[in-house]
């Protein structure tokens, strides 16, 4: 004996009432719904995409044009505010409207969280390899197991390097590589005294932790090569700070932001 085919009811979209067909029929339908959304998907972002490129080539254009001297733009970004795009000219991250008539220089700040957007995208931007730092030109301190990795561009005359020497202190299970950036009056002198000493890393602590000055020391150092790394980098103040993933973290740190960046960069 025969046993009837199942039938499936859907509804019609006319009069909302069902209709029944095959489960074959049922099943057509639906791959043929599924196949019309997926193309109409893909046709939306090939049209999102190539508006955002129209705009990015109507930008360039019109600011080589008008900078006869600005080189290449191979960073023209739209950005989710206010329809601005984000452009990088000589290492600086400015923004433009979707025309190229207006340049801003300056910082976006969200009002609602007061976070600083243009920070942010600049810590990324300007990310750095820490695999590709000459960690030689560094003295090395390893605390705990020295898993995670930071390195700190620092001069000690600089007050907010001796604060956040005092947050790492708090920390473990670290590898710092210190960076001795002289930019301060007389700096040049302690750094020179703190390299030729026979334990460099203890003459620092020595220095940053308790005051306690280094003794006269002399030998050939490599403090030209750190200060045209830290201009090659746009350290252009201390401390600066660049976590394993390389990003750049300018200024002082409290012990719980530091544990926070070196966990999520780990």
């Amino acid at each position: 004996m025969k046993t009837k085919q199942s039938e499936v009811c859907e509804l019609s979209l006319p009069g909302g009432m069902p209709a029944c067909t095959n489960p074959e029929k049922a099943n057509a339908r639906q791959d043929g719904r599924y196949a019309a959304t997926k193309i109409l998907a893909i046709l939306l972002l090939s049209t999102l995409m190539c508006s955002a490129q129209a705009g990015e080539n109507e930008i360039r254009q019109a600011l080589q044009s008008r900078f006869p001297g600005i080189g290449r733009l191979d960073h023209i970004v739209k950005t989710p505010y206010s329809g601005l795009y984000e452009v990088i000219i000589d290492d600086q991250l400015l923004y433009t409207d979707a025309h190229g008539d207006y340049l801003f220089q300056g910082n976006v700040i969200e009002t609602s969280t007061r976070r600083d957007l243009s920070e942010e995208r600049r810590r990324v931007l300007f990310a750095i390899d820490f695999n590709q730092l000459p960690l030689d030109l560094a003295i090395k301190k390893v605390k705990g197991n020295g898993k995670r990795k930071l390195a700190i561009f620092t001069d000690p005359n600089c007050s907010y390097c001796r604060k956040l020497e005092k947050e790492l202190s708090k920390v473990s299970d670290v590898t710092v590589y210190f960076f001795l950036y002289p930019v301060f009056p007389g700096s040049d002198e302690i750094v020179r005294n703190v390299l030729c000493s026979k334990n460099p890393i203890k003459a620092w602590d020595d220095w940053m932790l308790s005051d306690i000055a280094p003794a006269q020391a002399t030998c050939k150092t490599q403090t030209d090569k750190v200060l045209a790394l830290g201009q090659k980098l746009n350290v252009n103040g201390t401390p600066n700070l660049i976590f394993a993933n390389g990003v750049q973290a300018p200024g002082y740190l409290p012990a719980a932001e530091l544990e926070k960046n070196l966990n999520a960069t780990n």
